[in-house]
C-alpha cells in the first residue's frame, strides 16, 4: 500500500509538468503547421487546366496570385488567358477570379510580377503568341509571327488593371526567337546603388545559334520604361528568378539542361544586373529540369539573427515530384533548411514573403497522379524556417 502511495503521490507531482509539456509541444506544433488549399482545380471555371503560378504580396498586404487558364487542354500552346486572384486575409479565402488579359485564340502567359514598394503599383510582364504557332516553329522562324513581350500595371492593389503595352522593341533583341519572362516575379532592389530598380528575370533562344539563355529587364522608373540587362556568360538555362544578397549582388537562379551536373545553376551580378559573371551549378539544388523560385525572407536582424533566403522546387534529379521547401541562412552559399511539402506529383511554384516576414506563400502546380491537377497555396509561419541547431 505504502509502495502505491509513494508512485500515486509521485504521479501527481509530476503531473503539470507532463501536461505543460504536452501543451507547449502542441503550441510549438501548430505555430510550425503548413496549411495547404487549392486556389485553381483543372476542368473548373471554364478552364481545361491551369498552369505557371505567380504570387506577390501587395504593400496593402494582399496576396495577389495570377496563372495562366489555359481552355483547350494542358498544351502551351493555343487560347491561354491570363488569369488573377486576389485575397486580402492571408490566403484563407479567395476573390472572384478575374481575367487580365484573353487575346482570343491567342496564347497569353507566362505572368512575372514586381511591386514597387514606394509607390504600391504592381507591374505585371507577361508573354504573348499566336495560338496556332508552336514553340519549335518560333525557334525555327517559320511561325506566322513570334514572342512578344507586354506589361500592364495596376495602381489599386490589384483591383483593376491597365491595357496590355507591348514592349518587345526595348525587351526583346532582333535575333532572339523564343523569349519568357520568368515565370515567377520579380523583385525591387532595396540597397546600394541601384536602390528601387526593379528587376524581371527572363530567358530566350538565340536564331543563328539556337542556344538558350537566362537574361533579366529593369526599370529604373517604376516599371513606365524597360531596358535589357545581361546575359548570362554560358548556355543551357532559360526560366530562372533573382534574388538581392547582402553584399549588394544579384544572383539568378537557373533551370539548367546540362545533364552532366542534375542541379541548378546560378550566376551573379555586381552591377545591378547589368552583366553577369561566375555561372556554375548548385549540387545541393537538385532538379529533374523543372522552373523554381527564389525569394528573400529577410534580412539579417540583430541579435544574432541571419538574413533567410528562400527556394522551392520539385526536389528529385529524376522526374516532378517532392516539392520543397530549402533555406539558406548565409546569401545561398548552403541550404540547411529543408522541408518536404508534398512528396507526390509537383511542378512549377512562386514563392513570396508576408509583409512583416511573419509569413511565407508558396503558390505551385501539385497533384496526385499528374502535377497539373491544382495549383495549391501553402502557407508556412516563418518562424518554423530556423538554421540547424
Amino acid at each position: 500500500m505504502n509502495v502505491l502511495r509513494f508512485v500515486l503521490v509521485r504521479a501527481l507531482m509530476w503531473l503539470p509538468a507532463f501536461l505543460a509539456f504536452g501543451l507547449s509541444t502542441a503550441r510549438a506544433e501548430a505555430a510550425d503547421a503548413v496549411l495547404q488549399s487549392p486556389v485553381w482545380m483543372a476542368g473548373e471555371g471554364g478552364y481545361h487546366t491551369y498552369r505557371i503560378p505567380s504570387i506577390v504580396v501587395t504593400k496593402a498586404g494582399t496576396l495577389l496570385a495570377f496563372c495562366e487558364g489555359r481552355r483547350g487542354g494542358s498544351g502551351d500552346t493555343g487560347n491561354i488567358d491570363l488569369l488573377l486572384k486576389r485575397s486580402e486575409d492571408g490566403g484563407r479565402t479567395w476573390g472572384p477570379q478575374v481575367v487580365v488579359w484573353d487575346d482570343g485564340p491567342n496564347t497569353c502567359g507566362n505572368p512575372c510580377p514586381v511591386v514597387d514598394a514606394a509607390t504600391g503599383r504592381i507591374v505585371l510582364l507577361m508573354t504573348w503568341n499566336r495560338g496556332d504557332d508552336h514553340e519549335p516553329q518560333i525557334i525555327a522562324q517559320a511561325s506566322k509571327d513570334t514572342r512578344r513581350v507586354f506589361v500592364v500595371h495596376s495602381e489599386d492593389d490589384g483591383v483593376s488593371w491597365t491595357a496590355p503595352r507591348e514592349i518587345t522593341e526595348s525587351a526583346k533583341r532582333p535575333d532572339w526567337t523564343w523569349y519568357a519572362t520568368g515565370p515567377g516575379a520579380g523583385i525591387q532592389l532595396q540597397r546600394g546603388a541601384h536602390a528601387g530598380r526593379l528587376v524581371i528575370p527572363c530567358d530566350h533562344i538565340e536564331a543563328q545559334t539556337r542556344n538558350y539563355y537566362s537574361h533579366v529587364l529593369y526599370s529604373d522608373d517604376g516599371g513606365t520604361t524597360w531596358r535589357l540587362g545581361g546575359r548570362v556568360p554560358k548556355h543551357q538555362v532559360n526560366e530562372c528568378e533573382v534574388v538581392e544578397l547582402s553584399d549588394g549582388r544579384l544572383m539568378l537562379n537557373m533551370r539548367n539542361y546540362d545533364r552532366s551536373v542534375r542541379a541548378r545553376q546560378v550566376a551573379f551580378s555586381d552591377d545591378g544586373g547589368l552583366s553577369w559573371r561566375d555561372q556554375a551549378p548548385v549540387a545541393a539544388l537538385i532538379e529533374p529540369i523543372c522552373q523554381a523560385s527564389v525569394r528573400r525572407l529577410r534580412w539579417a536582424r540583430e541579435a544574432g539573427q541571419p538574413g533567410v533566403i528562400l527556394f522551392s522546387n520539385p526536389a528529385s534529379a529524376e522526374s516532378r515530384v517532392n516539392m520543397t521547401l530549402r533555406a539558406s541562412f548565409d546569401d545561398g552559399v548552403s541550404w540547411s533548411y529543408s522541408r518536404v511539402l508534398h512528396a507526390g506529383p509537383s511542378a512549377y511554384s512562386c514563392l513570396a514573403a508576408g509583409a512583416e516576414a511573419d509569413m511565407i506563400y508558396c503558390l505551385y502546380e501539385r497533384g496526385e497522379k499528374n502535377p497539373y491537377e491544382t495549383i495549391t497555396l501553402a502557407v508556412i509561419p516563418a518562424a518554423s524556417v530556423r538554421p540547424p541547431e
